[in-house]
């Protein structure tokens, strides 16, 4: 037990959560000394692979992981969302996000809640006890809350993101040095506001590793250029948390989860270029268009990232051309054309193609996805309402694609039972060992305790 959890006189049980964006359960299963913590917490308590969510993509797994909810309840779809009623889109932030985060339910249970670099959180809560905003956050001053973390994170040159633009060049040397000075100031702030023991739940998200997965991962599977450079970078990962966990009070129990797994990527497939050359899309102004507020009258469905489809819907969309009388059968027709779309390789692009009441359920229908597709690996699913020469696109500087399947979970408590989960029993899974208390009801998924 804590200094200040002695002089609170609180014994409340209390839990820290290391999020890891982009982990596959995988690498760390095939690269035990690479990840001697991870296999430690995973003997000593439970961890195992589990499922991320559709689409899997950052933006609407992090509201997913820190609410239980689906992204049907949370509101959020991914990086970018169409307005209700209008072909104006937006990037959702933290006030986009409509389900109530565990950091908000353990604070109204008169708890104290330290939330560090989670996607999709800017601008920071006021009502939280210290707060710095992830991914997305314009830079440091506006993402830190209150002064006195603010002051800190400047003047120790705390970086938000890695610079995923330095990927891009062919020497991978720059990229991989920022993404570790990214890590490694991260991984300072975080252990400094552990051991501040002033909290009772405490969150903090390393993003690097997917950047550094999109970059490398050819390098890590065909053992090319930066291979040592990217297990040294995990092995370092594995340390920091390490520290972390030796510098918890014993009353604290950890969990670590990311939120989707990796695979190697193979091309770039444009969505929206298959949906034009298949007559399904068309332009107002011909090849000089670069949004879907682009989109004419004649367009009977659109594309956003990751592999989102929707019909262009009578009475949803501003200039439908869908009736809804109509709406199952074409949608039929456009979910076989999915399933039969061939890559270069005679592959199927397709996995799966999952119908939206299959997977969103909530408050959020008018901008859910009619259609989503879970490619086969390596086909890696962009909107590209910009034109292009080509629906494939091999030449991009990114080796590695999330996948669905193979995100991890690692819960540092001996009656964890990791088995047939997924992001949504995260949340149920860190109140359970607050002893928050909740309604059965108002998660999708379930404690894993």
């Amino acid at each position: 037990m804590g200094l200040f959890d002695r002089l609170r006189g609180n014994d409340t049980p209390r839990v820290a959560f290391i999020g890891i964006d982009g982990l596959p359960h995988s690498l760390v299963a095939d690269n035990p000394d690479t990840f001697p913590t991870l296999s430690a917490i995973a003997g000593e308590g439970d961890g195992g692979r589990i499922d991320s969510i559709i689409p899997p993509e950052s933006s609407a797994c992090w509201p997913v992981v820190t609410s239980g909810v689906n992204p049907g309840e949370t509101g959020v779809f991914g990086f970018q969302d169409r307005e209700i009623g209008s072909y104006d889109t937006y990037v959702p932030m933290g006030r986009d996000v409509q389900a109530k985060r565990v950091w908000d339910r353990a604070t109204k249970a008169g708890l104290d809640a330290t939330v560090m670099n989670v996607p999709v959180t800017f601008p920071p809560q006021r009502s939280i006890q210290r707060m710095v905003s992830g991914y997305l956050s314009p830079d440091v001053d506006k993402a830190a809350h209150p002064e006195e973390l603010r002051q800190y994170l400047t003047e120790s040159n705390y970086i938000l993101s890695v610079n995923a633009k330095l990927g891009h060049k062919a020497d991978k040397t720059e990229f991989i040095s920022h993404a570790r000075k990214t890590l490694d100031a991260r991984a300072a702030a975080f252990s400094r506001y552990v051991k501040r023991d002033d909290w009772d739940l405490f969150v903090g998200v390393f993003t690097a590793p997917d950047r550094i997965n999109h970059f490398l991962w050819r390098d890590y599977e065909e053992k090319g250029t930066y291979h040592e450079d990217f297990l040294e970078f995990y092995a370092a990962l594995d340390e920091h948390i390490a520290a972390i966990r030796r510098a918890l009070p014993d009353d604290v129990r950890l969990v670590v989860g990311s939120t989707h797994g990796f695979t190697r990527h193979r091309y770039d497939v444009y969505c929206n270029e298959w949906l034009e050359q298949e007559g399904w899309l068309s332009y107002e102004d011909g090849d000089d268009h670069g949004a879907l507020a682009d989109i004419d009258d004649d367009t009977r469905a659109y594309s956003l990232v990751p592999g989102r489809f929707y019909l262009n819907m009578e009475g949803r969309e501003p200039d439908g051309t869908v009736p809804e009388s109509e709406y199952e059968s074409v949608r039929s027709e456009l979910q076989s054309a999915l399933k039969s779309w061939e890559g270069p390789n005679g592959k199927p692009v397709a996995k799966r193609v999952v119908e939206r009441e299959t997977v969103f359920r909530g408050d959020h229908d008018e901008i859910a996805p009619d259609l989503v597709v879970v490619p086969n690996n390596g086909f890696d699913l962009k909107s590209g309402f910009r034109p292009h020469d080509a629906v494939f696109d091999s030449n991009g500087p990114r080796t590695g694609m999330h996948t669905f399947e193979n995100a991890a979970l690692f819960v540092d408590h001996p009656d964890a039972n990791i088995e047939d989960a997924d992001l949504l029993d995260v949340a149920p899974t860190l109140l359970r060992l607050l002893d928050v208390d909740y309604g059965r009801t108002e998660f999708d998924g379930a404690s894993l305790i």
